[in-house]
C-alpha cells in the first residue's frame, strides 16, 4: 500500500492487562475479570495509533473485491500483535482466531470496502483515489475490530480470554458480487471460508451520524430491510400515438406497473413486514407522436420479514404479468435477490445492550429505528444468533451533519475508542455466559 500518513508506534509498549483481584465481578458472574481498567490503558496508549490506522485505510479507500492492501495491513497489524491472521482465499479479506480451546467461538464482523463516490471534504486524510471514498464508515469498522483483536490478544497472553474469539474483516458489503464460481463476494464468502465454524453468536456495529458520539443504537428483532432488485421490460408493436387503439400503448403499460404494481403488493403481503417497492428508473422511446415497441422500469423491493422475503420474487413476477397483460403488452421481469433483513436475536441483542451500558452508561444506550437500507449482516444470522448496532459517530455542536453515502461524510473519532470497549466487552461478556 503506497502510505500517505504514517502510523505512529505504540509509546511505551503495549499495555498488558492489570492483575485485578477475584471480587470485581461482571458479566453476571461475581468471579468474573473486568477488562474496563485494561480498557482505559490500553485505549490511552493505542488510541492514536489506532487513529492513524483508521485515517490511513480512508485514505487509501478500495471498492467492493478490491481490498487487497486494506486486508494486507490488517494482516499485518495482528501478525505484530502475535496472532496468525488468515486471509481469504481471494486475498480481499482476514479471518482471525483469538484464544484456545475447543469450547464456542463468539465472531465479530467489520466490513471494510468503500463506495464509488468522491471524497469531498477537506482534511489530511482525504481519499487519495478519486471516486472512491469511505463514505460509510467502514474505514472505522475496520479499525475498531482491529483494536478490539489487539486488546484480545493481550487478554489472551494474560490468561484473561475466557474462549475463542474470531475477527472476520469482510469485503464486498457495499456491492454485491458474483465470483466466477457462482458464489457471491462478502458474507457468503467469508461463510464458504469457515468464519461461521464453531460460531455460537456473532456482533457487529455500524456508524450512524444521526447518533451523537458516545452513544449507541439498539434494537430487537426486525433492524434492516431485505433489499432486492428488480427490471421489468415491456414489448409491444409500436406505433402512432394518434391511434393507440391499433397498438399497445406500451407507456400507458409501463405507468400502470409503476402506480399498480406497488399498490397491489401492500394489500398481497402482511402489513407488519414492512414491504417497500420503488421505481427509480424508467425508460421508453423517444418522440412524442411515437409510441416505442419496448421499455422497461427498475426499482428496489425491501421487506423487513425473512418470510416475506422469500415470497417476494414470485408474488412481484405475478403481479407484474397480470398487470401488463390488462394492456396488451409483453412483460418480462428479472427480480435478483439482494440480501436478507438483519433481524437481531433478542438474547444477543440485550447481552450487546448490557455491555455497552456498562462500558458507556445507562445515558448512552438508545433505541434504534427499523432502516429500509440493506445489510448483508444477514447472512451469518441466517446461520447463528447474533445482533448489529448502531455506534454514534456525530461531532457535539456540528453546524450540518451528513449522512452515509454522502461525499462529506466523516466522523468524530472519538467514537473508535467507544467502538472498541463496546466490542470487546460484548465479546467477554458472550464467552462467559452459555447460550
Amino acid at each position: 500500500m503506497t502510505s500517505v500518513l504514517t502510523l505512529p508506534a505504540t509509546a511505551g509498549g503495549e499495555p498488558e492487562p492489570a492483575d485485578l483481584p477475584d471480587d470485581h465481578g461482571t458479566f453476571g458472574c461475581p468471579a468474573a475479570y473486568d477488562p474496563r481498567p485494561a480498557l482505559d490503558r490500553f485505549l490511552a496508549v493505542r488510541g492514536g495509533h489506532l487513529i492513524a490506522v483508521r485515517r490511513h485505510i480512508h485514505a487509501n479507500p478500495e471498492l467492493s473485491g478490491q481490498e487487497f492492501e486494506t486486508a494486507a495491513l490488517i494482516q499485518r497489524e495482528l501478525t505484530e500483535a502475535g496472532l496468525k491472521p488468515r486471509l481469504l482465499p481471494q486475498g480481499n479479506g482476514v479471518i482471525c482466531d483469538i484464544g484456545t480451546g475447543d469450547g464456542p467461538v463468539v465472531a465479530l464482523r467489520a466490513d471494510i470496502d468503500a463506495l464509488p463516490l468522491p471524497d469531498t471534504k477537506d482534511v489530511p486524510y482525504r481519499s487519495t483515489k478519486p471516486n472512491v471514498c469511505h463514505a460509510c464508515g467502514h474505514d472505522a469498522h475496520a479499525t475498531i475490530l482491529l483494536g478490539a483483536g489487539l486488546m484480545f490478544a493481550q487478554l489472551a497472553r494474560a490468561g484473561r480470554l475466557p474462549g475463542r474469539v474470531r475477527l472476520l474483516f469482510q469485503p464486498a458489503e457495499e456491492q454485491i458480487m458474483v465470483r466466477e464460481d457462482g458464489l457471491l463476494t462478502g458474507a457468503p464468502e467469508i461463510i464458504a471460508a469457515g468464519g461461521l465454524k464453531d460460531v455460537t453468536r456473532i456482533f457487529a456495529l455500524h456508524c450512524n451520524p444521526q447518533l451523537p458520539v458516545g452513544t449507541v443504537g439498539v434494537r430487537s428483532g426486525a433492524f434492516t430491510a431485505a433489499a432486492d432488485t428488480v427490471e421489468v421490460r415491456i414489448t409491444g408493436p409500436g406505433g402512432h400515438t394518434a391511434r393507440p387503439h391499433l397498438t399497445v400503448d406500451l407507456v400507458h403499460s409501463l405507468g400502470r406497473v409503476l402506480v399498480d404494481v406497488p399498490a397491489l403488493l401492500d394489500r398481497r403481503v402482511d402489513a407488519r413486514g414492512g414491504v417497500s417497492l420503488v421505481f427509480g428508473a424508467v425508460r421508453a422511446g423517444e418522440a412524442a407522436n411515437t409510441i416505442p415497441s419496448e421499455g422497461w422500469a427498475r426499482g428496489t423491493v425491501r421487506t423487513l420479514s425473512r418470510e416475506t422475503w422469500r415470497e417476494l420474487p414470485a408474488l412481484v413476477t405475478e403481479l407484474v404479468q397480470s398487470v401488463v397483460a390488462g394492456t396488451g403488452g409483453t412483460a418480462h421481469v428479472t427480480y435478483t435477490r439482494g440480501v436478507p433483513p438483519v433481524v437481531n436475536d433478542s438474547a444477543a441483542t440485550k447481552l450487546i445492550a448490557d455491555a455497552a451500558t456498562a462500558v458507556l452508561g445507562p445515558q448512552a444506550v438508545r433505541e434504534a429505528e427499523v432502516s429500509m437500507g440493506g445489510e448483508d449482516f444477514a447472512y451469518y444470522l441466517e446461520t447463528v444468533p447474533g445482533a448489529m448496532i448502531r455506534l454514534g459517530v456525530g461531532r457535539p455542536g456540528a453546524a450540518e451533519t451528513f449522512d452515509i453515502h454522502q461525499s462529506s461524510f466523516d466522523i468524530d473519532e472519538t467514537a473508535i475508542g467507544h467502538g472498541v470497549r463496546v466490542m470487546v466487552y460484548t465479546a467477554l461478556a458472550a464467552l462467559s455466559q452459555p447460550l
